[in-house]
């Protein structure tokens, strides 16, 4: 999601993504369109024990704004149980969507990881994180060009250097503007392992991340004490998930027990 500072609020950027239960045995989710499709995108794996669900009652939510619920639970077969209240999250100006373009500012529907090798954030180690931390420096970027070898991950260059991806991409030590953007963030496992580039390039740079008072460029945002409170909980052992769509894509909430 391209977007620097200076255009922060012009472009409303995201500058710098439950479950329900059908009556299938395995699947934990309830989709839409052609069942086989929708039961695999919408698949809480058995090993998550943390989920996260952003959802809405329509792809097309009133003021960009979904709601942001947190559940946990035991073991594979024990019930969901929520987390934190429930809260409103900020979505991408292209809306939530099940297929996506670099570009087009949707928010992804489906169930995602969340990438927690590492957690960034232009301000301090706010400490209480269960993962690494890396503050941002002068060079450090997220690669959004689609014909890039390095596409959809950060990239670190030499502070006065302008890599040949910069055009598409965002400098992320200055993606902050007070307290709007990336102070925090971490980023969504969405078109990563494998990653999927070129001219239909499902998109990149998706990120949970502060608050922004307008629609994201794709990413989900949240208050920074709601954002902290949510970072500082994701346990990399309990395999957290993310998954985003409409409120018949999801189900029921909280899921029940696989």
């Amino acid at each position: 999601m391209k977007a620097a500072v200076r255009r922060i609020f012009a472009a409303r950027p995201c500058p710098l993504l439950a479950a329900g239960l059908l009556a299938a045995a395995s699947l934990v989710a309830l989709g839409t369109g052609p069942a086989g499709a929708a039961q695999t995108r919408f698949t809480i794996p058995a090993s998550a024990r943390q989920l996260v669900v952003v959802s809405s009652p329509t792809y097309d939510p009133a003021n960009y704004l979904a709601r942001f619920q947190s559940f946990a639970r035991a073991s594979a077969t024990s019930a969901w149980k929520p987390v934190f209240a429930t809260w409103e999250t900020e979505i991408g100006s292209g809306e939530l969507r099940d297929v996506r373009r670099e570009g087009d500012h949707a928010t992804p529907t489906g169930v995602y990881g969340f990438g927690l090798a590492t957690i960034y954030g232009a301000w301090p180690n706010p400490g209480g994180l269960h993962a690494p931390y890396h503050r941002f420096v002068c060079g450090d970027w997220w690669d959004e060009d689609p014909y890039s070898a390095q596409y959809n991950r950060f990239v670190h260059v030499a502070c006065t250097t302008t890599p040949p991806f910069a055009a598409w991409s965002e400098p992320l030590w200055e993606e902050t503007e007070g307290d709007r953007g990336y102070p925090y963030l971490v980023v969504i496992d969405y078109n990563l392992d494998p990653t999927i580039a070129g001219p239909d390039a499902p998109g990149s740079g998706i990120f949970l991340h502060a608050w922004m008072d307008a629609p994201t460029e794709g990413c989900i945002a949240l208050p920074i004490s709601e954002l902290l409170a949510v970072l500082r909980w994701l346990e990399p052992k309990d395999h957290p998930v993310v998954e985003i769509g409409t409120d018949a894509e999801v189900g029921r909430v909280p899921p029940l027990p696989t």
